[in-house]
């Protein structure tokens, strides 16, 4: 069996807290990320660039923040979803396995939140693996038609019998997500819970991991001082599993 161990986290931007108080953690993050030791590492909202805080904090970053949370040997791949008034921030994906390919589709709903999926191929033990980064809206009814786009995606852009995983903050419950997603033929491991939000007293898990062609065999959600720190999210570790061709 080939075992596969995928992270997802909403890091906030590497930055805690609100006005002059506000804290810098994307260092923190760094760090956090490392010891996730996840195969994948799906990110949402993530920095390419801001003026406005790179001019107020003095150890901003100078990669974008892909780039600088990618632990040594991982590969950064980064697609903006939104362009604000001092920068941009999207959906990333750190990866151990070679990228093959990706892609990014608008999934905006409305024009008060724009949101996008990020598409990467993978290479894993010389099989095609296709990960799907999201970040989907606050309003209910986007998520539903969200959900829908992202199933008329999948049929329409990955073959059906290629693996595939779906990943990110679904801003919704698991049971929402796994109905509306079965379609795809997408599942999640189904057994405990596994709360995300908010970071400080996590009572709601909105951070999903699904996947087809593989069966999932476990979750798990790190704790503490430290993680509860860096985000308002905590990350969701999943890991799956498939029969090694013969």
């Amino acid at each position: 069996m080939t075992r596969l161990r995928i992270a997802t986290y909403n890091i906030h931007k590497g930055v805690q807290g609100l006005g002059p108080v506000r804290r810098l953690e994307i260092h923190n993050l760094g760090h956090g990320v490392e010891q996730l030791d996840a195969d994948v590492v799906c990110l949402q909202e993530v920095r390419k660039v801001h003026h406005r805080e790179a001019a107020h904090f003095a150890h901003w970053p100078e990669l974008p923040q892909a780039d600088f949370l990618a632990p040594e040997g991982y590969e950064a791949v980064y697609r903006t979803n939104a362009i604000t008034r001092h920068g941009e921030h999207g959906n990333a994906l750190l990866s151990r396995w070679p990228v093959v390919a990706h892609q990014h589709e608008d999934m905006s709903d409305h024009r008060f939140e724009q949101r996008g999926l990020l598409h990467v191929e993978l290479l894993i033990e010389g099989r095609a693996v296709h990960v799907l980064v999201v970040h989907l809206g606050l309003i209910r009814g986007s998520r539903v038609r969200q959900l829908g786009q992202l199933v008329e995606f999948v049929a329409r852009e990955i073959p059906h019998d290629a693996p595939l995983v779906v990943a990110g903050d679904f801003n919704d419950g698991a049971a929402v997500v796994s109905r509306l997603l079965a379609p795809a033929g997408l599942r999640a491991y189904t057994v405990g819970r596994y709360p995300t939000f908010p970071s400080r007293l996590p009572l709601v898990q909105l951070d999903h991991v699904l996947a087809r062609g593989m069966e999932p065999v476990g979750i798990s959600v790190p704790h503490g001082r430290n993680w509860w720190r860096m985000s308002d999210h905590l990350p969701l570790i999943a890991e799956f599993e498939w029969a090694d061709a013969q």
